[in-house]
């Protein structure tokens, strides 16, 4: 009995080990179809990302050409303008999604280290030359003034009868000499108080300058043409008063003629409150 039993067990276990392990292999083959969804899923969101980079990086790439040609629209307006201009007139000239401020701000920026700086005047934007390169720019040029007639009557008067004061030369005009006239023979450097006259008032006289006898070509004041010169340049009439004589010009101090202190030139010199108004 116990040998028939043990027949039938060698017989039965061959069969459980094939029973088991077709189950292994059946258990095996239904896992491969699971692992290959999940490989095949993952691989398609691994792409959906890629795709979905790849697209945010050209929006990004698309934006950033937009808003180098946007700087690049407004720096040719600024750059080509005849005048500042404002925002809205800006604003006109460029694309609607075109972020105007942050534009403005940027090309400020990059032009903040150069020679011509973009800059806010009275509400508008203009391109002008830095500031600490302005000496470069700044041109120094001689203004032609002519001299009015009476300019030159008194000028002449002065020249020929220096030491002279305010009341003598109108006496020998016969008019009034305006302020303004011989403020700007003071101005341009031909005339100067030279002195203070020893009578009642004190009344300052006034003499030519070394800039005067420069201009004029003379060595001094005693080198102004004379009668004859006169005459023949066609400035003194040929047949003159008897007993005229040309007066004598001095550029030193007469006997009767004090000279002017530093108290006095400031005071003589200085603008008027007319002048600066």
């Amino acid at each position: 009995m116990s040998r028939v039993a043990a027949q039938l067990k060698s017989m039965t276990e061959p069969d459980e080990i094939e029973i088991e392990t077709e189950e292994t292999a059946i258990v095996t083959e239904g896992e491969e179809p699971v692992v290959e969804a999940e490989a095949e899923a993952e691989a398609e969101a691994a792409e959906g990302a890629t795709a979905d980079e790849a697209a945010a990086d050209e929006a990004a790439s698309a934006e950033i050409v937009d808003a180098g040609l946007h700087l690049r629209m407004v720096e040719a307006l600024l750059f080509a303008a005849a005048e500042p201009l404002d925002e809205d007139t800006l604003k006109s000239r460029l694309p609607k999604e075109a972020d105007l401020p942050t534009l403005l701000a940027d090309l400020q920026k990059a032009y903040e280290p150069r020679g011509v700086n973009l800059v806010k005047v009275s509400g508008k934007w203009a391109m002008r030359t830095a500031s600490d390169l302005a000496f470069l720019l700044r041109k120094e040029t001689v203004e032609q003034r002519r001299l009015s007639r009476a300019g030159i009557e008194t000028l002449a008067i002065l020249a020929y009868h220096q030491p002279v004061t305010r009341a003598e030369i109108e006496e020998i005009r016969g008019v009034g000499v305006s302020k303004g006239t011989l403020d700007l023979l003071l101005e341009i450097g031909w005339v100067r108080p030279r002195g203070r006259r020893k009578t009642p008032g004190r009344p300052v006289t006034y003499g030519t300058t070394e800039a005067f006898l420069q201009h004029f070509g003379m060595d001094r004041v005693g080198d102004l043409p004379g009668m004859d010169e006169l005459k023949a340049a066609g400035l003194l009439d040929s047949s003159v008063p008897a007993g005229f004589a040309m007066p004598s010009p001095s550029d030193q101090l007469s006997p009767d003629e004090d000279p002017l202190d530093e108290a006095d030139l400031a005071e003589l010199l200085a603008p008027s409150a007319d002048d600066e108004a």
